[in-house]
């Protein structure tokens, strides 16, 4: 048996077009629709385990590992009036070594699954770098049948000046609660190929079959086709320079690739949580779905992003929870 070890032990391997949000639903005075939590996360799991919380939808962006500290990307005006970029940190991702990156998200998916929902399913986002290790993590700790899909987000940026194939994907990982228990699920589609609306137009094909069951055709019915049924790779184009979504915040992830993963897994009025809110892209978009959110991070500027976004798109925030236990990285 083939065992990978970190710091939390050793893994044992014996194993259509986008849907356009409606407006943001509007709640009792009570019942905001986005919950800022300030604070380490696991410190805050651990809080939520305690209260008895369950989410239908857990999406969570962690650091990639890349060694580096993240800066804002905008620009800081000097004393003397100079404009310069900003150094603020953003968020730490510098770490003593994979074994401890990966002990540190262990420990995270472990509270993560047990706020779960029976039919809820979580999406870890993370890159090539990782995902292999990751996926041997989430098969242990989810279980090997609770795999649901890898999703390729295919996106376009500026070239890196690299000896080797340009990389332009991150991996999303899907894991579902209870592999017995049918998930939230809503098909999706895409368009249909040019070379199928030219033989068959918008129409719904219907395949003919001989008395053995075997192919012999396909019809078309008088039932509009909604198109195919989505696949696993997804192109859906970065956070531009210039898009009224752009924050300024680092890892910036689009509204277009959550609108599509909230839609997807959750149902209008659940609950969704994200553990690392970032630049609020998750909550901006569940509560523009009509679900509620629950963000949280330990970095100062991603709650006060966050909040800002939020105000500015007339969603209701919860008053600021923050989380003091101690908790190591």
């Amino acid at each position: 048996m083939v065992e990978l070890a970190f710091d939390r032990g050793t893994i044992p391997l014996a194993v259509p077009a986008e849907l356009v949000p409606h407006s943001v639903a509007s709640p009792p005075i009570d019942q905001p629709m986005a919950t800022l939590i300030e604070g380490d996360n696991l410190s805050a799991l651990e809080a939520l385990v305690e209260e008895g919380r369950r989410f239908e939808l857990i999406y969570l962006d962690p650091p990639f590992f890349t060694q580096r500290i993240h800066h804002p990307k905008k620009r800081a005006r000097r004393r003397d009036g100079a404009v310069v970029p900003d150094k603020s940190t953003a968020f730490d991702d510098r770490w003593a070594s994979l074994d401890a990156y990966l002990g540190h998200l262990w420990a995270r998916l472990e509270r993560i699954r047990a706020l779960l929902s029976e039919d809820g399913s979580v999406v870890l986002h993370v890159d090539p770098t990782t995902s292999h290790y990751l996926k041997v993590v989430c098969d242990t700790l989810f279980g090997r049948g609770a795999f649901a899909s890898e999703i390729i987000w295919r996106y376009r940026r500026w070239p890196a000046k690299t000896r080797n194939f340009q990389r332009v994907h991150d991996v999303l990982l899907r894991y579902v609660r209870d592999p017995r228990v049918t998930p939230r699920f809503r098909q999706l589609y895409e368009p249909l190929a040019p070379s199928t609306l030219a033989t068959w137009g918008n129409a719904k094909q219907r395949a003919v079959v001989d008395a053995e069951g075997r192919r012999r055709r396909s019809s078309k019915t008088d039932d509009a086709s909604p198109g195919t049924p989505m696949g696993d790779v997804w192109d859906i184009g970065v956070v531009a320079p210039v898009a009224r979504e752009r924050t300024g915040y680092p890892t910036q992830k689009p509204e277009a690739l959550l609108r599509r993963i909230v839609t997807a897994l959750s149902r209008e009025g659940d609950a969704v949580l994200d553990p690392y809110v970032g630049s609020g892209t998750t909550l901006a978009v569940t509560a523009a779905l009509g679900r509620t959110g629950v963000g949280i991070d330990k970095s100062p500027e991603a709650i006060a992003v966050t909040r800002e976004r939020l105000r500015e798109a007339g969603i209701h925030v919860a008053e600021p929870r923050l989380v003091v236990r101690p908790s190591p990285k």
